[in-house]
């Protein structure tokens, strides 16, 4: 019996990897770079100038109608009323038992959403939203006409300034205008991944390989194993880690996007339940004591028992040691407690520190 094998995807940036040597690996059912000149220098790249993100596996699915706003916030988390035009909101989307099927960015137009997701839940989103979609209300999933560059750093806003018709500084965070980038017609927002300030440029699929090749003389091609290690540092959740089916947002510390007072969404009474009976868990940052690096999937102990366990862990090239995010029992979650990490049969000392772990050059106001 001959085995089905599946040809990972490429994004019109593809050779643009391979012009730069990077290290291509099947991610999401993409193939993607891990890394060009090495995970620890493309880090510093960001952390110091400003580096280039490949970011067109994730999705980009736009709705409209006259009920479009109504509808989005009975599937998601966060209070989209809040916003205006022109600005973006982090929050979730829940099943009916109010566990996270995926975290997304929501942008508010004038007469339309997008609703931007993690690649590898882009197909069950899209498939959740078409079965709770009513009639009046029109979904165009842009995903395979929509190629994204992330350019993030302390200098990316003065790179990008010289190839975009819009004044940069007119773009808060969170916020986005349209204009174009390399005179290429797009959506340019601010929003990142990395901690430090940037901007995302939603461009046509197959144009936006001159673009990244003109940005790339300026900042450093960036692959997948650099944005995890900054991600972590920033002390952002990423999906499949920190968030999946078995938990609610509570559980990884997002009540600060599950508005359960903003009206009823799928799965906001399974959650108002389960705060009321009082949440289990929460996720903290762990930096480490010694030399050791916490891995994925380490348990965790605190007073003789197993209290957690890690969901992400690596060296951190800026703090020059062993830092985590890690789920535990929501007594632990006072920076400075004390919990130890089973590394290889051996508890290694670690503390509950604040998040992030790094502060970088983001323009939160």
């Amino acid at each position: 019996m001959s085995q089905v094998t599946t040809t990972p995807q490429r994004t019109a940036l593809y050779h643009c990897h391979l012009e730069s040597k990077a290290k291509m690996v099947d991610f999401a059912g993409w193939e993607m770079p891990i890394e060009y000149s090495g995970i620890k220098k493309e880090h510093e790249a960001v952390r110091s100038k400003a580096g280039l993100f490949d970011l067109s596996h994730m999705g980009e699915c736009f709705v409209s109608g006259s009920g479009a706003l109504n509808w989005l916030q009975s599937l998601f988390t966060n209070d989209l009323s809040k916003i205006e035009v022109g600005k973006a909101q982090y929050g979730c989307m829940c099943n009916e038992q109010g566990r996270v099927l995926d975290d997304m960015i929501i942008y508010r137009f004038q007469d339309k959403w997008m609703v931007v997701m993690n690649a590898s839940n882009r197909e069950k989103i899209v498939h959740w939203m078409e079965k709770h979609k009513p009639a009046d209300i029109h979904m165009d999933d842009a995903s395979l006409r929509t190629s994204l560059i992330a350019i993030q750093g302390p200098q990316a806003q003065e790179i990008l300034q010289k190839h975009v018709d819009i004044d940069l500084e007119k773009v808060p965070y969170y916020g986005f205008l349209e204009g174009k980038s390399c005179g290429l017609a797009g959506i340019i927002s601010r929003t990142g991944y990395t901690g430090e300030d940037g901007f995302e440029l939603y461009l046509p699929w197959d144009e936006a390989a001159a673009v990244w090749r003109t940005l790339v003389q300026e900042a450093e091609p960036i692959g997948l194993g650099a944005r995890d290690t900054l991600r972590l540092e920033s002390g952002y959740a990423l999906y499949g880690h920190e968030l999946s089916e078995d938990i609610t947002p509570l559980d990884a510390s997002l009540g600060w996007v599950t508005k359960l007072d903003k009206g009823e969404f799928v799965g906001r009474q399974a959650i108002q339940a389960y705060k009321e009976k009082g949440v289990q868990r929460c996720l903290v940052g762990l930096e480490m004591e010694g030399r050791s690096i916490p891995r994925e999937g380490y348990p965790l102990h605190a007073g003789g028992k197993q209290v957690g366990v890690v969901t992400s862990g690596t060296f951190s090239p800026s703090l020059k040691r062993g830092i985590a995010l890690a789920s535990v029992e929501t007594g632990l979650r006072a920076v400075g407690t004390e919990i130890e990490v089973e590394i290889r049969g051996r508890n290694e000392r670690a503390r509950v520190t604040r998040l992030p772990f790094v502060k970088g050059s983001v323009k939160r106001g």
